[in-house]
């Protein structure tokens, strides 16, 4: 029987302008519900996976949405939580060319912030799963998710279940007195499977390797020295030309064995937001399914896809994902 895969974050609303304006421009406003784990978690179950998400929303309509929304891709709700806290929210202008995206957020003190450490029953979530996915932003959000976090961090490695990280650091999160970079080292030190690279070893280790391929390696290796408990490292590489035209590639390191994929080239982006948890979600996906190295291939076109999906959530299938993987990235009518 397929186990299953947890995700832990926070639900999230995203309010956008329609039509690349600027909220100034603007009368009216689209809306998405994501997250980053959440947008990994959708992915995968439009994959095929079944997938449980661990979450806190709002006790009024808004929060019923969004578990709606989830329980839309047949995700498990049954461990998200209520509370008389609003939805975080997040507001969104999405750029076109040389004109940068811009982000605003409200949610340090939202529902997700004030999910209550100690309530949530870890071992039943675990409970049939294999892997466990997590993200730098939730423990930067309050004390509280930091705690349950690490609660369900210790529970799933005494299970033996893969734990795979994504330690984004958000220097406008961490404001409840707790240092993101030592916090950071702490939980992924509890985890097995590191997606991330130089910046992200840079900014938790406090190191300064160089971006390149050399400096790469260097790095994983200071990251297996003091965090022994990862044993896989997995890296995106992103390179904007413009707001509408980018890049993507994938490298690894594993066992002392390098590889990396081709860049894939994306040439009208419709929407960025999203995409590295695309990424994370192909890899989780690629790793249950295929080798590692073919993981990181279907890890790289998963992302390069999501550039065209507006919204949050990347909404294709396997399938879809495995198209790209093999060059077929014509876009010609399915029939």
């Amino acid at each position: 029987m397929a186990r299953k895969i947890l995700t832990f974050g926070e639900i999230i609303m995203r309010l956008s302008p329609p039509g690349n304006r600027t909220m100034k421009q603007s009368h009216e406003m689209e809306f998405f519900f994501g997250g980053t784990e959440l947008n990994v978690a959708s992915s995968l179950a439009t994959m095929g996976c079944e997938v449980k998400h661990v979450s806190a929303v709002s006790d009024d309509f808004v929060g019923e949405s969004a578990l709606s929304f989830v329980k839309s891709f047949g995700i498990d709700t049954n461990f998200i939580s209520k509370n008389e806290h609003p939805l975080g929210l997040y507001f969104l202008e999405v750029g076109s060319s040389v004109r940068a995206s811009r982000i605003a957020y409200n949610r340090l003190n939202g529902s997700f912030a004030n999910i209550e450490a100690g309530k949530i029953d870890w071992k039943n979530a675990l409970e049939d799963c294999d892997y466990f996915h997590w993200t730098g932003i939730s423990p930067g959000i309050s004390k509280s998710a930091y705690e349950s976090l690490k609660e369900g961090l210790h529970t799933a490695l005494e299970l033996g279940i893969e734990i795979t990280t994504d330690p984004a650091y958000r220097s406008n999160l961490w404001k409840y007195g707790k240092n993101g970079n030592e916090v950071l080292k702490e939980l992924v030190s509890l985890s097995t499977i590191f997606i991330g690279g130089v910046n992200e070893v840079n900014e938790i280790l406090r190191t300064q390797f160089s971006s390149d391929k050399e400096g790469f390696l260097q790095a994983c290796e200071e990251l297996k020295r003091q965090c022994p408990s990862i044993h896989k490292i997995f890296d995106k590489i992103r390179i904007g030309v413009t707001a509408s035209s980018q890049q993507t590639q994938g490298r690894a390191l594993i066992n002392g064995n390098y590889f990396e994929t081709q860049f894939l080239e994306i040439d009208n982006v419709v929407d960025r937001i999203g995409t590295g948890d695309a990424f994370a979600a192909g890899l989780i996906y690629g790793l249950k399914n295929f080798d590692d190295e073919k993981a990181l291939n279907f890890a790289n076109a998963a992302c390069a896809i999501k550039h065209t999906i507006l919204g949050d959530i990347n909404y294709c299938s396997a399938e879809d994902i495995l198209e790209v993987m093999v060059g077929n990235s014509g876009g010609r009518i399915k029939r």
